[in-house]
């Protein structure tokens, strides 16, 4: 019947007219119908690429489909196409528990680690041989090796997105859930829902009464090149890269902005099924899959033995960069599903599978110019301009070189060829150079003595360890237009005042024009003023100034941030919050008494103090007082002291690198709501160095000042949560 219906009309007047013809029993009937019929045609049409009528045609279902539910909203049904588009914002995100445990991977860097996971002989020699790996864990539950071997296994490309589980009764979608801790994530059932490729409703023979499908949830490349470009357009920022982007799109409270952005998901498992018999090997439920309308990557593969499994994953990592999104490595897994039950868990990890980690990617490109960039504290770092090159599947044009000492240490020149990488498969740096006749004939570029926006002279920056020579600052805080646009975007911030609607385009205006010369001329623009700019309008300058108005009201903490005051950062202007409560009585606090916060120290102290002391922020927070701006207090809290063998609660912790399964915001959320801190940088009072995958300058200083440094697992176990 679904590949036959047809529209009650073919033209969209005469549609509506027809809806209204049909009483509550016909229109039950005819939902039921458009449902399967929308499903059937949405699935010819992206996952069979076999379409058998015309867009306009299924256009039309689909409006009818919403005329009827629009009529008679107890016919709207979980599984309903028209929900795509998205529904009412939910107020915030619940809990969402897994039934059974998401669990991360172990895993490997080189051959010898998957060679270990197998399993090695060691100790020993004939029949007293003993095994690593599964070969050891096969030995100890009495199943031989010759029985199995060699093992089949299926290779898949670990793909870079948001891990989720999805879930469906009577083949109907139902909920879903983001991983979270593996035990409890978050409820993105509004989301997911409006995911083009996510079957509402699953089809064919076999589905079982109950399943939790897991998969990721990821951007497309081409898709995600295409959105940026619309934001570049609007005149909104770019997102940084798909993943940080999928994983920020399915939070988003209201599904309309989901439903307008082209991700995807693709299913590699699932975590129970009921009232159903499955394949017994993995490489068929994930048939299985495809034949009930879920998408499954294209590229997964069956080898048998260690050896196809090191050919296979060094073939997926010859084209990873070609493939339509991005991944960061490839997951092992035996393919036996009464295997894996029989190896079972280990902590947090299965034994049967196992994640391969590409080393970040490096291409060779040329540098064509070194130029400087003022920052909103004034320091002006070095930028690479090269030739732009594709790297981990974008394209690179820039890179920092962070100081001039950078510069010197690698004998860097404009016009040599050199390596660059993408840092944790994320931030482009330049590596080292690469040798070459003509480098010795290129002149040694020498750091600059005037601001490049404002002409000052600059100054070495003072800093704590004592190498300011190694960075230069400009002086002019007051007029330097690249220290002011920096200090707009900051003081806008998340983090800080968190104001949206004002992003880098409206600040370079506002700046160009004259119409803001400090932070606090922010709050003396109106509505007329903002709406006489490019690309703003009515409603636009009225959201920016009820969005100003907003702001006005936000904590201590929050302000401190906002002031970009050299040293304090969000966890430090969180302990000088609840240690004053007020403005006035930080600004009143003597040095000494600022030094006793935990993690701050006489030096910091000293820092603040003399930027408090500043005639020029004094007179600022006059400004921003005037305005309306409350620096509302806080409740003043003692610091939370290290508790006995409490592992976390009053103790210090630096994040640094690319975790395996938490983002930097995930793990400082559950740091600070055990009890502990989460600083910026590494000093004495570091007590843990979170490192994860290219950790930078932060893991060298913590190791030089032998400051504990721990990885993901080792943090989840403190957390209670390993």
């Amino acid at each position: 019947m679904s590949a036959d219906l047809l529209p009650l009309a073919l033209d969209p007047h005469a549609l509506r007219d027809a809806v209204r013809t049909l009483d509550a029993d016909a229109a039950d009937t005819r939902v039921d119908a458009l449902i399967q019929a929308v499903h059937h045609h949405a699935d010819l049409y992206h996952r069979l690429d076999a379409a058998v009528i015309p867009d306009r045609t299924y256009d039309l279902l689909v409006r009818e489909l919403e005329l009827l539910e629009d009529r008679f909203p107890r016919l709207v049904r979980p599984d309903s196409p028209t929900l795509r588009v998205g529904g009412a914002p939910v107020d915030g995100l619940a809990p969402f528990v897994h039934e059974v445990p998401m669990l991360s991977l172990a895993n490997a860097f080189d051959d010898a680690d998957l060679r270990d996971f197998e399993g090695r002989p060691h100790g020993g020699a004939g029949d007293t041989v003993r095994w690593t790996g599964i070969r050891k864990r096969l030995d100890d539950l009495g199943i031989a090796w010759d029985d199995v071997a060699p093992l089949a296994y299926v290779v898949e490309p670990k793909l870079d997105g948001l891990a989720c589980e999805l879930v469906y009764e009577h083949g109907a979608l139902v909920a879903a859930g983001t991983r979270g801790d593996g035990e409890t994530g978050e409820d993105i059932t509004h989301t997911a829902r409006t995911i083009r490729n996510v079957p509402r409703r699953l089809t064919g023979s076999g589905v079982p009464a109950r399943i939790s499908v897991r998969g990721e949830i990821l951007f497309p490349l081409d898709g995600f090149a295409a959105m940026n470009e619309a934001r570049l357009a609007a005149g909104d920022k770019p997102f940084e890269n798909p993943r940080n982007a999928a994983a920020g799109t399915v939070r988003q409270l209201d599904p309309s902005l989901s439903a307008a952005r082209p991700l995807m998901f693709l299913a590699h498992s699932f975590g129970f099924a009921e009232g159903a018999s499955l394949p017994d090997r993995h490489s068929a439920l994930l048939d299985r899959f495809a034949a009930w309308g879920l998408p499954v990557g294209e590229h997964n593969r069956v080898v048998h033995g260690i050896d196809g499994v090191l050919a296979a994953i060094a073939d997926l990592g010859a084209r990873r960069h070609d493939l339509p999104y991005e991944i960061d490595g490839a997951v092992v897994k035996i393919d036996d599903l009464g295997l894996q039950d029989a190896l079972g868990f280990v902590t947090r990890a299965p034994r049967w599978a196992i994640a391969f980690k590409y080393p970040p990617p490096e291409v060779v490109t040329t540098l064509e110019a070194i130029e400087h960039q003022v920052g909103r504290s004034g320091v002006v770092t070095p930028v690479a301009r090269l030739t732009p090159v594709r790297v981990g599947g974008v394209t690179v044009t820039n890179a920092t070189l962070h100081n001039h000492a950078f510069i010197e240490e690698r004998d860097l020149r404009v016009g040599d060829p050199v390596v660059v990488k993408r840092a944790g498969d994320v931030i482009p740096r330049v590596d080292r150079r690469v040798d070459d006749d003509a480098h010795d004939a290129r002149p040694v570029p020498l750091p600059p003595t005037h601001c490049p926006d404002c002409a000052t002279p600059l100054e070495p920056l003072e800093v704590k360890d004592g190498d300011g020579a190694k960075k230069i600052v400009c002086p002019n805080t007051l007029s330097c237009p690249a220290q002011l646009r920096a200090g707009l975007r900051h003081f806008v911030s998340r983090g800080a005042m968190d104001i949206e609607g004002v992003g880098g385009k409206l600040i370079d205006q506002l700046v160009e024009r004259g119409l803001v010369a400090r932070v606090s001329d922010l709050y003396r623009l109106d509505a007329p003023t903002l709406a006489a700019l490019d690309r703003m309008g009515d409603k636009s300058a009225a959201n920016v100034v009820a969005q100003l108005d907003a702001s006005k009201a936000r904590p201590l903490d929050k302000a401190l941030v906002a002031l970009g005051i050299r040293e304090v950062g969000e966890a430090t202007a969180r302990e000088l919050a609840r240690a004053f409560g007020t403005l006035d009585a930080l600004l009143d606090a003597s040095t000494e008494r600022i030094a006793q916060i935990h993690g701050i120290g006489d030096w910091v102290a000293g820092h603040i103090r003399r930027a408090l002391d500043d005639d020029h922020l004094r007179a600022e927070l006059d400004r921003l007082r005037a305005a309306g701006v409350a620096f509302t207090p806080v409740p003043v809290t003692a610091a939370p002291e290290p508790a006995g063998d409490d592992p976390v609660r009053g103790r210090s912790f630096v994040l640094t690198g690319t975790l395996p399964t938490l983002t930097r915001d995930e793990a400082k959320a559950r740091l600070l709501a055990a009890g502990g801190k989460v600083a910026g940088s590494v000093s004495k009072k570091t007590d843990y160095v979170v490192a994860g995958e290219a950790a930078g300058s932060k893991l060298d200083k913590a190791q030089a000042l032998g400051v504990a440094v721990i990885d993901e697992a080792a943090l989840l176990i403190m957390l209670g949560q390993g």
